[in-house]
């Protein structure tokens, strides 16, 4: 029997999201262990459950795994994140078309909260809500359920872990709960981080059912006011409410490793323009401008026969701003400022502070206002947006990039490239006659 509330939380999580992506289009992988790595080829960062049994790791360097993925015949493709972003944008239409409210929370994942009065045979509008996601986007989903935000993500851990549940599980009566969160590692509690989970194990709280039975006063002083929070919600009674509305972004930050050192002024150029124009674009898309511009370079640390070098600088604009080629100029100053030949860079990246809606403006005494460039970074928008990504992009960006990371896996952009899209062939069997 489902826990009695007020209202009701549940939290919708794409299986192995990234794994399931690039399953749609290749129905041959399906029952075959499957991974994705990181920018650069770097580390697995998704694992098909195939894959989790043979024993890859999370996280792990892809080198490192590379005799075990090659003995079991293991599929690998690089990061595909124009697929991935696409993909789950269908996902959270197909469930706002469904439940009226709904919060996104990661590209995988999303909060609904269903009303009091409107939670009656909750596992068959589940069942529903999870084969219609299925059917429309061919993602399989798990669905946690509880009476707060952070018991619906702990019963969504049960519901993947659970076959029996066919990927949903909903949070007992109270009497049962405790039974439940004493097996719950305190380490796997949504909000308790690694090194507040360290110091609580410490003082021997191991669980979830401990932390729930300490004071609050003891919990407040180890956790501040936001751990006691997420120890209310484990006792069910709601703190953290729905976000219907993303909060607004405190800083963008544009950064890549390359895939191959790069040692020259022109490529590091080329690389800080391409990742000004896309933070510019990230500024304009979130109704933003930026005043603090922080651009930074640095070598391979883990190369420690090599001369290491690692630098930033600081530039704070007049007036804020979003327009691409302004914030170009300005993070190309600063890239020339703080340049050193001799060295083999690694990393380049942009950072934007100071962030301030975009119809704000706070003049200085002499300073003039900013000449109206809206409607010209506007048009670039809407082209790249039809055409496809840099259709129409700054020169100082270059074009061959040279230094751009390594995706040498990557599936096609079956979904966001005409180009790449799937082709499907048909054809009657010999048989067949028309009459």
């Amino acid at each position: 029997m489902p826990f009695t509330a007020s209202e009701i939380f549940g939290l919708i999580d794409c299986n192995n999201f990234y794994v399931s992506c690039e399953r749609l289009f290749r129905p041959d992988l399906t029952n075959r262990a499957v991974v994705v790595l990181s920018n650069n080829d770097g580390c697995i960062i998704a694992r098909s459950n195939e894959a989790k049994a043979l024993g890859i790791g999370m996280g792990t360097p892809y080198f490192k795994q590379e005799a075990l993925i090659r003995k079991n015949k293991i599929a690998v493709f690089s990061s595909n994140y124009p697929l991935y972003g696409d993909i789950s944008q269908r996902v959270m239409d197909v469930l706002m078309r469904l439940e009226s409210e709904v919060e996104v929370y990661s590209i995988d994942e999303a909060f609904i909260r269903i009303p009091a009065g409107k939670h009656h045979d909750l596992k068959n509008h589940m069942c529903f809500l999870k084969a219609t996601v299925e059917k429309h986007t061919g993602i399989p989903v798990s669905i946690g359920l509880g009476p707060t935000k952070t018991l619906a993500k702990i019963a969504n851990s049960f519901a993947k872990q659970d076959p029996s549940g066919a990927g949903i599980f909903i949070m007992p009566h109270k009497q049962h709960l405790d039974a439940l969160l004493a097996t719950v590692d305190i380490t796997d509690i949504w909000g308790i981080g690694r090194s507040h989970a360290s110091r609580l194990k410490k003082q021997s709280v191991h669980t979830a059912l401990e932390l729930t039975n300490q004071a609050d006063s003891w919990i407040r002083k180890q956790l501040t006011v936001t751990g006691l929070r997420t120890a209310m919600e484990l006792r069910g009674t709601p703190c953290i409410s729905l976000e219907k509305a993303a909060p607004s972004k405190k800083s963008i930050c544009t950064s890549r490793s390359f895939g191959q050192t790069v040692q020259s002024l022109a490529d590091l150029q080329e690389a800080v323009a391409t990742y000004t124009s896309q933070a510019a674009y990230k500024l304009r898309r979130a109704g933003l401008r930026t005043t603090v511009i922080d651009v930074f370079i640095r070598t391979n640390s883990f190369k420690r026969g090599e001369p290491q070098y690692c630098n930033r600088r600081t530039f704070t604009l007049e007036t804020p701003s979003s327009h691409t080629g302004t914030l170009i100029k300005v993070a190309l100053a600063s890239l020339k400022a703080i340049y050193r030949s001799g060295y083999r860079y690694q990393k380049a990246g942009v950072l934007l502070n100071g962030l301030v809606p975009e119809n704000y403006e706070q003049l200085r005494l002499f300073s003039t206002p900013m000449s109206q460039t809206t409607p010209v970074m506007k048009a670039v928008d809407e082209i790249n947006k039809r055409w496809g990504r840099d259709t129409i992009q700054a020169a100082a960006a270059g074009l061959a990039k040279g230094w751009r990371f390594r995706q040498l896996k990557k599936s096609p952009a079956y979904t966001t490239c005409w180009s790449e899209l799937p082709i499907v062939k048909a054809s009657f069997p010999e048989s067949f006659s028309v009459a």
